[in-house]
Order: structure tokens, then sequence, then C-alpha cells
């Protein structure tokens, strides 16, 4: 079958407005979920990440308050354990876009603090874009959204309708506060046209061959996605 293209971030904190390095990484639900479902179809999932680090898991992704309780937060573990292609991620700057069939994109507060302003990884977007790859990002990774440049110096994605992780979902979670910037905020004002559901309800928004989830929640809604692209 096809190869998929899991970029992830690389960071394990979100540094925030007053310095603070708030502890983060991937979150747990958005890896898991669209994994299960791609390896369930018979692809192959390659993890990338800005200079091959090792992805970090958010331990706050693996608690049971966030799982649906422990038995949904022992399932997410285990799967996470499974993972073999987290332990060994390609460098993003060695991709080679032509081996992958679509590209998926995690979230977790990770991406605001590497993605985000990684050349490597807006490259591929661009390069994504350009080819008509099918692009899955769920949560906070279209943080790496804001890295993708036209040649004309304009954001990749400007005029595309997308959805991410809401200002309201960011001010409920407790960190809108000390943030540098919010998501949302800084994708409208590269010109992306965000769309955003209720707070923590699945909301996916399809444009072109760009598929986005506004929450984990949303991230199995955008796996399907993917794979209905692949046939």
């Amino acid at each position: 079958m096809s190869k998929i293209l899991f970029v992830m971030t690389g960071a394990d904190h979100w540094t925030l407005d007053d310095g603070t390095e708030h502890p983060t990484g991937f979150w747990a639900e958005e890896a898991v979920t669209p994994y299960r479902a791609f390896k369930d179809a018979g692809h192959e999932v390659v993890v990338a990440t800005p200079g091959g680090v090792v992805p970090v898991v958010d331990r706050a992704s693996l608690a049971p308050e966030v799982n649906g309780g422990a038995e949904g937060a022992d399932r997410v573990a285990r799967e996470l354990a499974s993972m073999t292609e987290l332990k060994h991620p390609l460098p993003l700057s060695a991709v080679d876009l032509a081996d992958y069939a679509a590209v998926f994109y995690p979230g977790g507060h990770g991406p605001m603090e590497d993605l985000a302003v990684d050349a490597d990884s807006g490259r591929l977007l661009t390069a994504a874009l350009d080819s008509g790859v099918p692009l899955g990002v769920v949560c906070h990774g279209p943080a790496a959204l804001l890295a993708a440049v036209a040649q004309d110096g304009s954001n990749a994605f400007a005029g595309y309708r997308v959805t991410a992780f809401s200002n309201a979902e960011e001010i409920q979670g407790g960190l809108a506060p000390r943030a540098k910037w919010l998501l949302e905020d800084r994708l409208t004002e590269a010109g992306v046209e965000v769309r955003v559901g209720p707070e923590w309800a699945p909301h996916v928004v399809v444009d072109r061959t760009l598929i986005t989830g506004q929450n984990p929640a949303s991230s199995a809604a955008v796996a399907d996605g993917l794979l209905q692209r692949l046939g």
C-alpha cells in the first residue's frame, strides 16, 4: 500500500510570554488514532521531525480525564508504545515528498514552538500544495502552516479555509493569557480563513487537498478524510 508521512514536533516545551517553558510535545490521541487508522488500512507510516529528534509526548495527554477514563488512557498508552516508528524519525530536511501518498500533522502545543518557524516543514507543505499531495492537519498542527511561504513572500495557505485549535479552547485550557500569540489569531493574520466550531467537539474543514481538524476530537475524521483521498 501507500506510505504516509507523519510530521511531528520535536519540541518538549512551549515558551510562554514571560519566558517560562511549559512542558509539552505532541498530543497522544492525535497521533494514536490516525496512526491506527492508517495502519489498519494497510498503509506504512514514516515519522519525520525537525532534526530527526525523537518526538516527546505531552504527558497531560495521557491522563484519564482527557481519554474518557482510565480504560481509555490505558488504551492510548498501549497504542503509543506500539508505534515503533516514533523511535526512528527522519530529519525533515531529508524527506522526499515524492515517496509519500499523503502527509499528516498531529498537534499538541509543540508545533507552536518549532514547526511554526521551521523552514524545512514550510517547504514540504508548500510542495504538497503544489503537487496535490493530500494534507491532514489537526489541532495545533496548523501552526506549521505559518512557515509555508509562497514565491511572492505571502503565506502559501492564504485564502484557504481551515480550522484549528480555537482561541476559545485555548482560553478554557488556561494558557491563553500567558501565550505569546494564539493560533487562530496568527493564522488569520497570515490570510488564512479560519472557521472554528463549538469548543472540544469534532469539527473538520476541507479545502481542496487540505483537511484540517480543530481539536483532539477531530483527529479520527481527519484520518478518515485522508484515507478517502487515497482510495
